[in-house]
């Protein structure tokens, strides 16, 4: 593992603004993979850092699917369109709206995806909630295709805010409110990232053959489950959490 995820999962003593810098490298892994990031994400398989990720997270992650270096970008974006980007019948939307409980309004759509009255469209009140989310602190999202809401988003959005936390940390001037308002912007996004869990039971259905995105989606889930506990500084805090 590198030093930075290390650092991140509290293998090693380091400063705040280490760690911080740490975090957003996973999420920008993270972010990278589901975003269709192919060659990223080969190159992460092959080098062993997603297993030795898995091994400093607490839970049942599934380590041995993530051990591909087998694996190329062909066989990885095959996997990828099939799960998040082709409607077929192994598709699984990567965005919150599709996982809402209630729809944002009736509406009608000749998708056989969606019901008329159900939750699940694309751009509902979740991706709403995330642009303004985005909007308030400048941040546009290069990730997830324009959809606001889409894992690959909100993931880059959490390495941005991350990148931002250990700037402000490693900065000798005094930035106390700055930084517990980002510190906040990080609560509340993974706060919106509940569906995840969803997320990662259908992926896995789906997924059965290879596993590996199926892996991602558990990975995704538990270190955002982690960094919420035990990653993000608790409030009026300028140091960690203990490990």
């Amino acid at each position: 593992m590198d030093e930075a995820t290390t650092t991140a999962m509290g293998g090693e003593s380091g400063s705040d603004a280490d760690a911080a810098r740490a975090r957003a490298a996973v999420y920008g892994l993270l972010a990278a993979a589901f975003d269709g990031d192919h060659e990223t994400l080969a190159a992460a398989l092959g080098d062993g850092l997603l297993t030795d990720l898995v091994t400093r997270l607490p839970g049942d992650a599934d380590g041995d699917a993530l051990d591909r270096p087998d694996l190329d970008t062909e066989g990885l974006r095959v996997g990828y369109d099939n799960l998040f980007v082709v409607p077929g019948p192994h598709y699984v939307p990567p965005f919150a709206s599709a996982w809402a409980d209630d729809p944002s309004e009736d509406f009608e759509s000749d998708s056989p995806y969606h019901d008329v009255g159900a939750a699940g469209e694309l751009l509902g009140d979740p991706a709403a909630a995330v642009a303004r989310s985005h909007a308030a602190v400048g941040f546009e999202p290069e990730r997830g295709d324009a959809i606001p809401d889409h894992l690959a988003a909100e993931l880059e959005f959490m390495r941005a805010l991350c990148e931002r936390e250990g700037a402000l940390l490693s900065d000798a001037s005094d930035a106390a409110e700055e930084l517990a308002a980002v510190r906040e912007r990080q609560r509340e996004t993974v706060g919106r990232l509940g569906w995840l869990d969803d997320f990662h039971e259908a992926v896995e259905a789906e997924d059965a053959a290879e596993g590996v995105f199926a892996a991602l989606a558990r990975l995704a889930r538990t270190f955002v489950a982690w960094d919420a506990q035990r990653g993000i500084a608790a409030p009026d805090s300028g140091t960690l959490p203990p490990q």
